[in-house]
C-alpha cells in the first residue's frame, strides 16, 4: 500500500468480521474485513477537524476510535478486539452512554507499521473527530501515536507490555508482572535451570528479555541462548539446532501473533515440544487454536485474563459477550478482552473527570473506579489497576488454571 492510501486510513463502523474454523472444537479464528481507504487531501485537515469534532457534539455523540491492526502478525487478535470493544460500549450505552450521550466505537486500522499507525491515530483526531482512543497495538507503534496525538485527547494502551509508559494510560500488565510466577514454578516445582530466550526483533521482545535475566538469576537459572528475529523470519532449523546444543531446559518464545503460531508448531514438528519446556505470556487461546492439540506440550502461560478463568467477573462477561454475539464468536482472549478494559478504564475516568481533559484524567488513574471488567475478583474495579496474573499448562487446546484462581 502507498504513503497516499495511508494518508487515509480505514475507519468504519464494527461488527463487520467473517469467521473461519480451524480446529476441531466449537471456537474460531477470524479476520476483519478490512474497508476500501479513502483519499483525503491533507490540506483540508484542519477545516475538517473541526467541523467534524463539532458536529459530533452538536449531534450529542460520544466517539471513541478502537486503533487495532487488521493485518500481519498482529492481526489474528483484530476480531475479539472489536467484538470485546463493542461489547463494552453497548454497556455504556445501556445506562446511559456518557454525559448522557450516546457512545459510539469507531475501528481504525493502525495498519502494519508505526507510521501507518501514527498516521492512523491523527486521522481519527483531526478528520473523523473522536473524543479518544483504545488502542490494541504492538509496541513499537506506541511512541508514535504518542506523538502523533500530542496530549490532545486521551490515549488508553491495552495490552501487555515491556514497563511503565508515563505518556499514555496503560491497562495491560507489564513484563515483571507476568513473568515471574512462571520462572518461579518452572524452576522451583520442575527443576528448570537453563532458559533459552527467542522472539521478535522489536521493544516488547527485547524489553521482556532484559526483564526475564535477573527473574532467572534470582531463581537460580541462567541464560543459555538468546536470538532476535526479523519479522517473518520462518527459517527455524539453526535456532532448533542451536536450542537443542545449549541443553536448554526451558525456550521463551516471544513472537507477535501469527508469528508464535508459525514458531510453536515448527518447534513441535521438529520433536522439541516432547523434550524442553515452553513458557510464554504472549499466547492466548487464539494462538492456541490457531497452533493446534499436536503442537501444546510442555507449553505454559501466564497472563491476567484466560477464558477459562473461574470467577464472578469473567463469568459475567462471557454471559455478556455470548449475549450479544451467540455460540461463535471471535474466541475471548487477553489481547481481545483488553480493548474492553481499556473502553470501562476511560468511561470511569472520563466520568469521574467530568470532560476529556488529559490532564485531569491522567490524573485519577487508579484512583477512580470504572463500572465493569472481566479480570480479577473486585466487585467494584479501580480504573487501571492491574489484576492478579494467572499461571497455566495448556492441555490439548485448553488452558488449565494452576493458580492464582
Amino acid at each position: 500500500m502507498s504513503r497516499r492510501q495511508w494518508d487515509r486510513p480505514a475507519v468504519r463502523r464494527p461488527g463487520n468480521w467473517h469467521a473461519t474454523c480451524i480446529g476441531t472444537r466449537d471456537c474460531f479464528v477470524t479476520r476483519s474485513r478490512r474497508d476500501k481507504c479513502q483519499d483525503v487531501d491533507p490540506d483540508k485537515r484542519s477545516q475538517a477537524a473541526v467541523v467534524g469534532r463539532k458536529g459530533r457534539r452538536e449531534a450529542g455523540v460520544v466517539t471513541i476510535g478502537l486503533l487495532i491492526p487488521q493485518e500481519g502478525p498482529p492481526g489474528i487478535w483484530a476480531p475479539s478486539a472489536e467484538a470485546c470493544a463493542t461489547l463494552a460500549v453497548h454497556e455504556l450505552n445501556g445506562t446511559g452512554g456518557l454525559f448522557g450521550r450516546e457512545v459510539r466505537l469507531a475501528v481504525v486500522d493502525a495498519g502494519p507499521t508505526a507510521r501507518s499507525a501514527a498516521a492512523a491515530a491523527t486521522s481519527a483526531l483531526e478528520i473523523d473527530g473522536v473524543d479518544a482512543i483504545v488502542g490494541m497495538i504492538p509496541s513499537y507503534a506506541r511512541r508514535a501515536i504518542v506523538q502523533a496525538i500530542g496530549g490532545r485527547i486521551p490515549f488508553v494502551y491495552t495490552p501487555q507490555f515491556e514497563g511503565d509508559d508515563p505518556d499514555c494510560l496503560t491497562v495491560g500488565e507489564t513484563s515483571d508482572d507476568l513473568l515471574v510466577p512462571g520462572i518461579a514454578h518452572l524452576s522451583q516445582a520442575l527443576g528448570a535451570r537453563r532458559f533459552f530466550l527467542v522472539g521478535d526483533d522489536y521493544v516488547w521482545p527485547r524489553g521482556t528479555f532484559r526483564t526475564a535475566k535477573p527473574i532467572i538469576r534470582a531463581h537460580g537459572g541462567t541464560v543459555v541462548g538468546e536470538m532476535l528475529l526479523p519479522f517473518g523470519f520462518a527459517d527455524y532449523d539453526r535456532i532448533f539446532d542451536a536450542i537443542r546444543v545449549s541443553g536448554a531446559d526451558v525456550v521463551l518464545p516471544y513472537f507477535l501473533g501469527a508469528g508464535a503460531i508459525s514458531f510453536n508448531r515448527a518447534f513441535a514438528e521438529a520433536g522439541l515440544a516432547a523434550r524442553v519446556l515452553r513458557f510464554c505470556s504472549a499466547i492466548d487461546e487464539t494462538v492456541l487454536y490457531g497452533l493446534g492439540e499436536d503442537a501444546t506440550e510442555n507449553l505454559f502461560l501466564s497472563s491476567a485474563y484466560f477464558s477459562s478463568i473461574r470467577s464472578h467477573n469473567n463469568g459475567g462477561f462471557l454471559e455478556r459477550y455470548h449475549g450479544l454475539f451467540g455460540d461463535c464468536p471471535p474466541p475471548a482472549n487477553a489481547f481481545g478482552q483488553s480493548c474492553y478494559e481499556g473502553i470501562h478504564c476511560l468511561a470511569g475516568l472520563v466520568q469521574a473527570a467530568g470532560a476529556f481533559d488529559v490532564s485531569d484524567i491522567r490524573r485519577r488513574m487508579r484512583r477512580t473506579f470504572q463500572a465493569s471488567t472481566a479480570r480479577g475478583v473486585d466487585r467494584q474495579p479501580v480504573a487501571g489497576a492491574r489484576h492478579p496474573i494467572h499461571f497455566a499448562r495448556v492441555e490439548g487446546c485448553d488452558v488449565r488454571i494452576m493458580g492464582p484462581q
